[in-house]
Formats: C-alpha cells, sequence, structure tokens
C-alpha cells in the first residue's frame, strides 16, 4: 500500500519546528515502511519547495503560497494538484492529514482522505474555555464533512470532536505510536539521579506549566533535596500575552524552592531519552491533549509518571498500576504522589515496569502500523 501524509509539521533538520503531531507521523511512517508500504510526507508551511527520500520516505516540502486574503485557498489547490498529480503516477493510494486547522476543507483529491483527530483548534479552544476564531471552526468542521474516513487517536477525543461538530459518523480509534527501540533503556546503563523530577514539553498554560511551580513548592517542603528539570521550548502565553510562559512562572516558585529548579530550554529530539534516562519521576500536569507522545515515550523508558487525570489520560495510564494521576489544580495531592515515588525506589521500579509493558503492547509502532494498514484498507475498497 502507498500512504500519503499531509502535515504541517515533521521532526527533521531540514523542516521548520515540530511538535507531537509531527513526531507521531514520523513514528507511524516508520512502522509502516518497515511492514512493506510505501510512504510520501507532505509537509506545507516550508521555507521552499523541495523534495528528497529518506529512510524510505518520499518528502515533498510545500512554500504556501502568501496573497492577502486568499492564501489558504490558493496553498490547498497548490496541495490538491500535488495530491492528485502523485495520485495519477500511481505513487500513492490514500492521504491522511490532520484535524488541526482543517487544511483539507478545500483538498477534494481523487484519492480518499483520512482526517485524522489529534485536536483541532476548535477541540483545545473548548478544553481551555476560550473563544475560537470562526474561520478555523469553519474549516476544520468542511474538512470533518468531507473526509473519506475519521481516525482518532483516543476515543476522549473523538467524543467531545463529535460533540463540537454535531457528527453523526463513526470515528474509528487508533492511538499514537513510538519508536520503541529509540526509547529503551539498558538495564547497566540507567543513570537515575535521586529525587530528581522531570517536565519535557513546551512551557504553555495548557499543558500545566503554570501549576508546576505550586506543585513543586510543595514537593519541596516535604524534601529540599528535590530537583525539577523542565525540558522544551518557552512560549507565549495566550491569555495574558505575555512573551514568556518561563518568566511567568518563576515568582510562582518560593525562593528557596526556585534555586533547585533548572531549566534547559529546547533540545534535540534524540537528547530528550538522556533527561528522561536520568529522571526519578516524570511530570505531566496537563490540561489539554489528545493523547500525548511525551507520556509513553516515558512510560517505554520504565519511568514512574504522576499526570493529569483529565479525559483522555486513563486511555493511557492505569491508576496505580502503571502510573498515577491526580488533577493539576489539587498541587498538594499531586505533590504528594511525587514524594511518594521519589521516597520508594521500589515503587518506582514497579510502576516503571508496567508502564513499559503497557507500552509495548498498545503503543508500539509494529501495533499501530498493523492497526492503520487495516483501516486504510476499509477505506480504499
Amino acid at each position: 500500500m502507498k500512504i500519503a501524509f499531509l502535515t504541517a509539521e515533521f521532526p527533521h533538520p531540514k523542516m521548520n519546528a515540530f511538535g507531537g503531531i509531527g513526531t507521531s507521523i514520523s513514528n507511524l511512517s516508520k512502522g509502516l515502511v518497515e511492514s512493506g508500504h510505501a510512504v510520501t510526507v507532505l509537509v506545507y508551511g516550508q521555507n521552499k519547495d523541495d523534495f528528497f527520500e529518506e529512510n524510505g520516505v518520499s518528502f515533498y516540502l510545500i512554500k504556501n503560497v502568501k496573497v492577502k486574503g486568499i492564501s489558504k485557498w490558493l496553498t490547498q489547490n497548490k496541495i490538491k494538484r500535488l495530491v492528485n498529480k502523485l495520485y495519477n503516477e500511481k505513487k500513492i493510494d490514500i492521504l491522511e492529514a490532520s484535524d488541526w486547522d482543517g487544511i483539507t476543507s478545500g483538498i477534494q483529491p481523487k484519492c480518499p482522505v483520512v482526517v485524522k483527530l489529534h485536536g483541532s483548534d476548535t477541540y483545545f479552544c473548548h478544553l481551555e474555555n476560550r473563544p475560537v476564531k470562526i474561520r478555523n471552526r469553519y474549516h476544520e468542521s468542511k474538512a470533518l464533512q468531507f473526509a473519506d474516513g475519521l481516525v482518532s487517536v483516543s476515543r476522549y477525543t473523538a467524543e467531545i470532536t463529535k460533540e463540537l461538530f454535531a457528527l453523526q459518523r463513526d470515528i474509528t480509534v487508533i492511538p499514537n505510536c513510538i519508536d520503541l527501540t529509540i526509547f529503551d533503556v539498558d538495564d547497566n546503563c540507567i543513570n537515575e539521579q535521586p529525587n530528581t523530577i522531570l517536565y519535557f514539553g513546551t512551557l504553555v498554560r495548557k499543558k500545566g506549566s503554570l501549576e508546576l511551580p505550586f506543585i513543586f513548592n510543595e514537593v519541596y517542603q516535604q524534601n529540599n533535596q528535590a530537583k525539577l528539570i523542565l525540558v522544551g521550548r518557552d512560549a507565549k502565553d495566550i491569555i495574558s500575552g505575555n512573551s514568556s510562559v518561563w518568566e511567568m512562572m518563576q515568582p510562582l516558585f518560593n525562593k528557596d524552592a526556585l534555586q533547585n529548579v533548572t531549566y534547559v530550554g529546547s533540545v534535540t529530539y534524540d537528547s530528550i531519552k538522556e533527561h528522561i534516562n536520568s529522571a526519578a519521576v516524570c511530570v505531566f500536569p496537563t490540561f489539554a491533549e489528545a493523547l500525548p507522545v511525551s507520556w509513553i515515550e516515558a512510560m517505554a523508558m520504565n519511568k514512574a509518571i504522576v499526570a493529569s487525570d483529565i479525559g483522555w489520560a486513563t486511555e493511557i495510564i492505569d491508576e496505580g498500576v502503571n502510573g498515577y494521576l491526580v488533577n493539576p489544580k489539587k498541587h498538594k495531592e499531586y505533590a504528594d504522589k511525587i514524594s511518594t515515588l521519589l521516597n520508594d525506589y521500589s515503587l518506582r521500579k514497579e510502576l516503571g515496569a508496567a508502564a513499559r509493558k503497557k507500552a509495548i503492547q498498545k503503543f508500539s509502532i509494529e501495533v499501530v502500523a498493523a492497526q492503520s494498514v487495516d483501516y486504510y484498507r476499509k477505506i480504499i475498497k
């Protein structure tokens, strides 16, 4: 089978910044190639038009057409022409695109189109209780209506999306996946640093960054040896307009607790593994996700996790079995779970081992690639 992905992001040095969607497409692409399928990735919003092949994947970089008022329409038509060309040349059989910004709202190519719900702008605005732009909601709604098939990375995201757009269609759930050969640790190479708490991801309100100082203050009161490591790019706060969430976070820490906080900043994807490896506990106090790849990466590396208890969380973590789930607003309760894990090596190992087992069974690229291929075949038929 010949599968194409349409995306605005992908983790590659030739392309612009990427996030969870790009990572999930990269992982799935590898799984599909390893199982004998052809993969093409079309990445729009790039600095120039380009083509190259790497690791069995064909990449088409697409520069957006910029004309005031009609840029999106012109870019969509440019993408449509390329997709139809590749389909006519028998280089692709099916196209998958994300629901974010409804890029396929104006693209109805000759091949079947699957829209995967990673979380639309409408979805995230709903979770964050803020208004969505009318234009964004229109394009996202239209893209969902036109799609030949709908897939969601979590049941929670599927259900919320159906409500928000009044969809009467079935949505198949196929989770995000990770490459377990990358996120794996030999027992002889574990370099865990005692009392080290790791958060990795963008510093942004929706991921609970502004709750972390209050949570860590509570942890520090119980254990003044505790250290908090923050890894990820800084971001502008969408509500206050402040240009730096990290600047907003610092005054929220108690003076002494702040001395034990290290902000590393943005790092390469490859080096994330080193930070996870050295952590005793990983924390994800997020309020808005679809199915976060970062949680699964930490699970795959045998890490004990304290995460948010909202929506999608129970589709990843089983409370008390392979991690803990707590509402990020409950700072003392959240901190108590972290402290429990910091103080109990055996418990950390027990939860971490169960977490890796879950990652292997449900989120490996082999498992998810097979599920995806079965679904694509049904849509093509």
